[in-house]
C-alpha cells in the first residue's frame, strides 16, 4: 500500500516538471516581441525578406511581420502607427518623413539600379540608349500608336522614380498619363510586370524583381535600358520616433536596423539569388560607403540618396551614433 502511494506521488511530481516545463516553453515561444516593417513590394516579392526574417529570427527573441506595399503607402502605415520601421527606396519621401517627425535612424542598406524593360521586338528602338533617349524615344513611339507604357501608379518608389525620370526627360507626366498610349496599373511591381508582359508594353522596374519575374518564366520582357546614374535604386531603413508613438517597438526596430548593417545582414543582401540568376538582386551599401571602395558609385549614392551630406542627418539620430561610426 505504502509502496503504491510512493509510486502515485512520483507520478504526481513527473507530471508537475513536465506541465511546468511544458508551460514555461509555451510563455517562452509565446512571448516574443512582434516587429512590424512596413516595406516595399520589390524587397518582398524577390523573397529576399523571407531569408532576412529567418536568420534574424533565429538570433534574436523578436517575431517579424511584414506589411508589402509600395513605398508611399508604406510610409502612411508608420505615420498612422501601424508599422515599427519602414524599408523603402524614395529619399525624396524618406526625407519627408523624417523632416515631418515620423522616423528616426535612417541607414541605407542596399542598393541596385532600375531597367526600363520591355518586348523583343523593341518597337521604340530603346536598346542600348541612355535612360532619357529611351523614354523620349517612348514617348514618340507611343504617340504614334505603335508603343504602349505601363505605370505602377502607385506612389510607390518606383513610381515616383519614373516621375522623376519624366521630368528629367522634359516630359510633364501628369499630362502624360493622360495619353492614351500610357496605362496605370496601379499595383505592386510584380503586377505591373505582368501588365506590361500582356500589353507587350515598357515599363520602368527594379532589376530584383525582374530579374526573378524574368528567371522564372512569368514574364518574358527584356531588359533593354539597364545602365545610367538615373536608373539608380537606393534602400533604406528607418525606425519610426518613439516619441511620437510611444507604443512601438523602437528597440526591435534598432536591433533589425544594426542586424542589416552588420556583417551577417550585408553578406546575406550580397548573396541573395547568385545562385539562381548567376548575379545579386540586391548589393550592400554599408561597406562601399564607409570605405569608399567605388567612389563614382558612392558619388552617385550621395547625390541621389544623401541629406545635405548624410545618410540621416544628425538632429534624427536619437542618440544612435553607433549606427553611423
Amino acid at each position: 500500500m505504502q509502496r503504491n502511494i510512493v509510486i502515485w506521488i512520483v507520478v504526481l511530481v513527473l507530471v508537475a516538471v513536465v506541465s511546468i516545463a511544458g508551460t514555461t516553453l509555451y510563455i517562452s515561444a509565446t512571448s516574443k516581441k512582434k516587429l512590424v516593417i512596413s516595406t516595399t513590394t520589390s524587397l518582398y516579392d524577390t523573397e529576399l525578406l523571407d531569408t532576412i526574417e529567418d536568420q534574424f529570427e533565429a538570433k534574436y527573441p523578436i517575431d517579424v511581420y511584414f506589411i508589402s506595399v509600395g513605398t508611399g503607402l508604406a510610409i502612411t502605415h508608420a505615420q498612422r502607427g501601424d508599422a515599427d520601421m519602414i524599408l523603402v527606396h524614395a529619399p525624396s519621401n524618406e526625407l519627408t518623413f523624417l523632416e515631418s517627425g515620423y522616423g528616426t535612424c535612417r541607414k541605407i542598406v542596399a542598393y541596385n539600379f532600375f531597367a526600363i524593360v520591355g518586348p523583343e521586338a523593341d518597337p521604340a528602338n530603346i536598346e542600348g540608349l541612355s535612360p532619357l533617349q529611351a523614354l523620349s524615344n517612348i514617348v514618340a513611339t507611343g504617340r504614334n500608336q505603335s508603343a504602349k507604357w505601363v505605370s505602377r501608379g502607385d506612389d510607390s518608389g518606383t513610381h515616383t522614380k519614373e516621375k522623376g525620370l519624366w521630368a528629367t526627360a522634359g516630359f510633364n507626366w501628369t499630362l502624360l498619363r493622360e495619353e492614351e498610349w500610357y496605362v496605370e496599373a496601379g499595383t505592386g511591381m510584380g503586377g505591373t510586370l505582368k501588365v506590361a508582359d500582356n500589353l507587350d508594353a515598357y515599363t520602368l522596374a527594379d532589376m530584383g524583381t525582374y530579374l526573378k519575374y524574368y528567371k522564372d518564366g512569368i514574364i518574358s520582357l527584356e531588359a533593354l535600358v539597364t545602365e545610367g546614374e538615373e536608373l539608380l535604386n537606393v534602400y533604406s531603413a528607418i525606425a519610426g520616433n518613439k516619441t511620437e508613438y510611444s507604443g512601438i517597438n523602437f528597440d526591435g526596430a534598432i536591433t533589425f536596423i544594426k542586424f542589416l548593417i552588420s556583417e551577417e545582414g550585408q553578406e546575406i543582401i550580397a548573396n541573395f539569388g547568385k545562385d539562381v540568376y548567376e548575379q545579386s538582386l540586391f548589393y550592400p551599401a554599408v561597406d562601399l560607403l564607409e570605405h569608399n571602395t567605388d567612389p563614382t558609385l558612392v558619388q552617385w549614392i550621395e547625390n541621389y540618396a544623401f541629406f545635405n551630406g548624410y545618410e540621416c542627418p544628425p538632429e534624427y539620430r536619437d542618440d544612435h551614433p553607433e549606427l553611423y561610426t
